[in-house]
């Protein structure tokens, strides 16, 4: 069994207690308060009040003082508690008496006004309260709590907004100035006042010109007590204008030598955005040979042929008008002796002299000359720029004259071209120069470095707020370089012109005032100023006359546990400052001294809670134009204990285990027992019984094994006991005496003792436990360290059962603790009671982190990681790590960087390049040894389309496909995206989507039918994603220009469309006129008598019937005598037409009454005459249809 200290909270006591802040170490006479009063609220909201929160920005004196007292009281509290825990009963953890109280909730609404209040009783210069009671009764000149930027840019097409905003008693009314003189508003329709507010708004929707509005504005805020003023507000209207227009020949230039391509951006307000595109929007790849100044120009340290590939265009993005704006490109026209720019050159380990390009020192492209000047101011930002040209492209490293850059605030930018040092202070000062080197040589540039300051407060002006008759006083203190002017207004005029005031002072920069009275109310300005900037601080100085007044509610309940710590809080409010005073019960002494203690804000600690100290207590606060009191109830409720705890158990699997958990609590408050598992919520299953003294497990299994803690908890208080349980397999029946005998976990080891103490070894003894009946078979040791790990256990090493001393080997600079476990067959022991500590001493990291990557995890960047080292490998304070890198296979630098954590990102990096990493462990004894150099990467990029994509199709089964790696990988490739889909005319299939493996660079189609086409699209894949694709159709099948294969082998698609539905249908029509003729004509056919006078004798072939005359109705459904039919559908002439032209000669023949034919017939020639004169070309089908009819 475990014991744990339960964690009392103050319960209603702390909702109460720490209401109000220790205010009174803000008081300093009455001069201006600088406590940070706003602080107490956020900790309130937080949950929880510390003592030293009150104490933030107190004077040195002041706090020292108080932190003294808190030692005295912490001590005094610390030797009662002790003679305490050995008389009180078990169950209150220590968790009671700390100095720490617990919020039951959100502050209450009076008590961050409480905390101003109580501040305000024991100095001048604070806030009125927000109270609104106190706001409506208490007269305050005004301040000003908005107004707009000193520089302030507005965009032109909207309307503009000039802020100013301001507080005061009576509220205040306001006016500006406009370039110092009176600005009228009522005369310029375009411009208002909001309703109780001095922001000016300047509309434009009726139209008008920004720009006749730019200027300098002053806002004054003014009630009868005085006048508060803005700073001067500039106003500038934003500007963007267009880029002019210019034709730019093409750039000529020499493969290796310089080039720069300038920008000179329009002038804009405030300055544009430059950055560097193609014409087509893609980035211009930035590197240590090609880069961006800071002027916006583009450097190239020396021109290779790839630079022809895109052109260049410079961009301006412009702040307010959300616009870019484009210059015309530069086209490069680049002059080689190697006119192939062969791509395997780039990676050549003499790139220049592979393509001919001779080879020079390096030359400064930016700053000219050898040395120059640069003016900062203060605070802002230093950017130092050398941008050197040469072949190779040179290296650039950065130093200080006479002293090392400043590491905590200095960094190298654009590829070490730049140095930037941020928050620049004087000691920034001096001469910096950078040096530019190759193979060929080295150049140097020293720029001489001035750093002068606009004004910047030492001590700013504050409200001051005085009853009649006291002393007090402004500061106005201010620095810069040059050192600035101070210049007090009262009321927005110059203090020279004022009337005079006998109780006012001006000493310089402070004014001090005796005997003040109600007349002395004014609002005071402070300007001070130089050439580079002013500052303008409104104080005001306002007299009170308010007799006490209490700002708690009334009566008030506080419950707090026995021999807690608690605070009495009675904030108030009055002027002249009121005196508190406690008392208990209506009892005339008043509380202070012994187990009480009396802040200066008022506020009553009870150091220690006893029963005796329940009861009323009263408050009462005075002046001498009154008295106010409030009173407080106090109830001390009983701690909650548990005095029957749960014990240790070990179980057969099966088995039923009880824990018990029995509590004793105070009966007024509401008990609530909860259970955890290993630290974490118990889930009551339907193998548990939680009663309200004990939690039962039925049918105990492996998975119950465990620590279980019972939590006893009320709303002001709790108590924690916890024992662990473990699970035994069934066991085969014991066979002797011993193991008859129960077994168990062995007892924990006692008495450690360290001995023989050297540099980097101990001996550790300690005293076995009882076994348990179960020998012991090993003893764990275990080391706590107090600096990267307090409070965590780590395994030191492991010894036999056998032994208890053993030589512990150890790490320098470790405060180490030890502590022993035994354990048998059955378990493991608790923990022996810790060793006393021993510190070895210090040393220089005797290894470096593992697990050093480099790994982009943008395209454009990579982030460096390892392992960071343990306290045992720490070896000495402030580990840290130097991280060093370089591209892989150049010569450039090591660029490096100091870093305390275990990660460090490198910007703006090619895509997927190797670079050499080192990181190597360093502490304030020295460095570890020299790191291994790991080869890191570069993000990847989206790779660039697969090389040389052929399509290939052997036969009408299948096509082959084959393609080369990309030219640009841009990061590992893993694999392939073959996209492919058949096509035949307008009908397309369904795509199929194939992924192969990144070696793979052939692959075959099986064609589903000889007929249809298809439509290739293969793409490269990286851990980014698949890049660019590139597409191939393959080749017309060989079949496909011959329209009755096609028509052949397409039957079913053919027969779906509709000209072939068409077609169809008019030959179906055209079939049943035919057959109609053909009707008509046979029931018009029929025998023709013939004159018996012939001219020509008939042959014997010729058809008659016996009374001599022809039959010209068809026989069998034959067709048509004298014509036949084609096998394209037309209908060819035989013979002997059925036309009656070839009956009778000229005019000769005649017609019956009835319609039969009359008259001589003319024999036709013989049937090969006929065959000979015939027209060999087809007639038409109409033709035919008119011959038949």
């Amino acid at each position: 069994m475990r014991r744990q200290a339960a964690s009392g909270a103050a319960g209603d006591a702390g909702r109460a207690a720490a209401r109000v802040a220790d205010s009174a170490d803000c008081t300093r006479g009455r001069s201006p308060c600088p406590c940070r009063l706003i602080d107490f609220c956020a900790v309130w909201d937080a949950g929880v009040f510390l003592a030293s929160a009150a104490r933030q920005g107190a004077p040195s004196g002041v706090t020292g003082r108080r932190l003294n007292e808190a030692e005295t009281l912490n001590s005094v509290r610390e030797d009662q508690f002790q003679r305490l825990e050995a008389a009180r009963p078990r169950g209150l953890g220590h968790g009671a008496r700390g100095p720490v109280l617990r919020m039951a909730g959100p502050p209450p609404p009076w008590a961050c006004t409480a905390i101003l209040l109580c501040a305000l009783s024991l100095s001048g210069a604070i806030e009125i309260p927000m109270d609104p009671s106190i706001q409506n009764e208490l007269s305050q000149p005004p301040t000003i709590t908005k107004q707009s930027v000193k520089d302030h840019i507005v965009d032109p097409r909207d309307n503009i907004l000039i802020e100013c905003e301001a507080k005061g008693n009576p509220a205040p009314s306001f006016h500006w100035t406009r370039n110092s003189k009176f600005f009228n508003i009522a005369k310029d329709p375009r411009v208002s006042m909001r309703r109780r507010s001095g922001t000016l708004v300047i509309d434009f929707r009726s139209g008008g010109r920004p720009e006749e509005y730019e200027g300098e504005y002053q806002c004054f805020a003014r009630n009868k007590f005085g006048t508060a003023l803005s700073n001067r507000i500039r106003l500038q209207v934003s500007k963007s204008p267009l880029w002019p227009k210019e034709n730019l020949d093409p750039v000529v230039v020499q493969e290796g030598a310089p080039l720069t391509l300038q920008c000179n951006p329009p002038p804009g307000l405030p300055s544009p955005v430059i950055f560097w595109m193609s014409s087509s929007m893609e980035p211009i790849t930035q590197d240590k040979r090609v880069s961006q100044g800071h002027n916006g120009d583009l450097y190239f340290s020396n021109v290779m042929l790839q630079d022809m590939q895109t052109d260049y265009s410079c961009n301006a993005r412009f702040h307010f008008t959300h616009t870019i704006q484009q210059k015309n490109p530069f086209n490069l026209k680049v002059l080689t002796n190697h006119p192939y720019n062969d791509s395997s050159l780039r990676n050549h380990p003499d790139m220049y002299s592979a393509r001919g390009v001779a080879e020079r020192t390096p030359s400064f492209m930016y700053p000219q000359g050898t040395a120059s000047s640069q003016m900062v101011l203060r605070g802002m930002d230093l950017l130092l720029e050398c941008i050197a040209s040469g072949v190779p492209t040179p290296d650039i490293a950065w130093y200080k004259k006479g002293g090392d850059l400043p590491s905590d605030k200095a960094k190298f930018e654009n590829f070490n071209k730049a140095l930037r040092i941020t928050n620049v202070s004087e000691e920034d000062s001096g001469e910096y120069f950078c040096l530019a080197s190759n193979k060929m040589g080295s150049i140097r540039h020293t720029i001489s470095v001035r750093v002068k300051a606009a004004p910047y407060w030492l001590d700013e002006p504050k409200n001051l707020i005085l009853a009649p008759g006291e002393d007090g006083r402004l500061v106005c203190r201010a620095n810069g370089n040059p050192k600035p002017t101070v210049q007090w207004m009262v009321n927005g005029e110059p203090l020279q012109s004022a009337p005079p005031n006998p109780n006012r002072e001006v000493a310089g920069d402070t004014i001090i005032f005796r005997d003040t009275q109600i007349s002395s109310r004014a609002v005071y300005q402070c300007n001070t100023s130089n050439e580079h900037g002013y500052l303008l601080a409104n104080a005001f100085v306002s007299v009170l006359d308010v007799p006490p007044r209490m700002l708690s509610p009334r009566n008030q309940l506080i419950r707090v546990i026995l021999y807690n710590r608690t605070r009495l809080d009675c904030p108030f409010f009055g002027s002249p400052i009121p005196t508190l005073r406690w008392f208990k019960n209506g009892q005339g002494s008043n509380l202070d001294g012994g187990n009480y203690h009396v802040y200066e804000n008022g506020s009553l600690e009870i150091k220690m809670i006893r029963k005796e100290d329940q009861g009323i207590y009263t408050c009462v606060a005075t002046n001498i134009l009154g008295k106010a009191e409030n009173q407080v109830r106090l109830e001390v409720k009983d701690p909650t204990r548990i005095y029957r705890m749960p014990e240790d158990q070990v179980a057969k699997r099966g088995t039923t285990v009880q824990l018990e958990c029995r509590v004793k609590h105070d009966p007024s408050l509401k008990l609530s027992v909860s259970w955890l598992k290993d630290d974490e919520p118990l889930y009551i299953s339907n193998r548990m019984k939680k009663e309200e003294d004990s939690l039962t497990i039925f049918g105990v299994a492996e998975r119950d094994q465990g620590s279980y803690t019972c939590v006893a908890s009320t709303e002001l208080d709790q108590d924690l006991a916890k024992a662990h349980l473990t699970v035994l397999a069934d066991q085969a029946t014991p066979t002797n005496r011993l193991a008859a005998l129960p077994k168990g976990r062995p007892d924990r080891p006692r008495d450690l003792e360290l001995t023989d103490l050297a540099e980097r070894s101990v001996r550790l003894t300690w005293i076995p436990g009882d076994d348990n009946n179960s020998p012991i078979t090993d003893y764990v040791v275990q080391f706590e360290e107090d600096q990267f790990q307090p409070g965590v256990w780590h395994d030191h090493s492991k010894f036999p059962g056998s032994v208890n001393s053993a030589v512990l080997r150890l790490s320098p600079y470790v405060n180490y603790q030890f502590r022993v476990i035994a354990i048998n067959e059955v378990g493991s022991s608790h923990p022996s009671l810790p060793s006393e500590r021993y510190r070895t001493s210090g040393a220089p990291p005797e290894s470096n982190p593992s697990d050093v990557k480099g790994e982009g995890s943008r395209k454009n960047n990579m982030e460096i990681t390892w392992t960071p080292m343990n306290a045992t490998s720490a070896f000495g304070p402030n580990l840290r790590y130097i991280v060093k890198w370089r591209r892989r296979e150049t010569r450039e630098a090591w660029n490096n960087v100091t870093v305390w954590g275990s990660r460090y990102v490198v910007g703006q990096t090619p895509v997927y390049v190797p670079y050499e990493i080192r990181v190597q462990a360093e502490n304030d004894f020295g460095k570890g040894p020299e790191p291994d150099t790991v080869i890191g990467y570069s993000g990847e990029d989206l790779p660039s389309a697969p090389r040389r994509f052929r399509v290939r199709q052997p036969n009408l089964e299948t096509i082959n496909l084959e393609w080369d790696h990309p030219e640009h990988p841009n990061g590992i490739l893993i694999g392939y995206t073959l996209k492919y889909v058949a096509f035949n005319g307008t009908k397309v299939g369904k795509q199929i989507v194939e992924n192969f493996s990144p070696n793979q660079t052939k692959f075959t189609v099986q064609r589903a039918d000889p007929v249809s086409r298809y439509r290739f699209s293969l793409s490269a894949r990286t851990q980014v994603g698949s890049g660019e694709a590139v597409t191939e159709e393959s080749p017309a099948p060989p079949n496909e220009a011959t329209p009755t294969a096609a028509y052949t082998n397409n039957q079913a698609d053919i027969a779906t469309q509709g000209w072939f539905i068409g077609l169809m249908c008019a030959v179906a029509l055209l079939v049943l006129i035919l057959l109609i003729v053909c009707f008509i004509k046979r029931s018009r056919g029929g025998k023709y008598p013939v004159r018996e006078k012939k001219d020509v004798p008939l042959g014997p072939e010729d058809p008659k019937e016996e009374d001599g005359s022809f039959d010209y109705s068809d026989e069998d459904n034959k067709p048509l005598q004298g014509s036949q039919t084609s096998l394209d559908g037309t209908i060819k002439q035989q013979e002997s037409d059925d036309s009656l032209v070839d009956y009778g000669e000229g005019g000769e023949g005649q017609f019956n009454e009835d319609g039969s034919f009359i008259g001589q017939y003319t024999v036709k020639k013989d049937k090969e005459e006929t065959e000979g004169n015939e027209s060999s070309e087809a007639t038409s089908p109409v033709n035919a249809i008119y011959s038949l009819a």
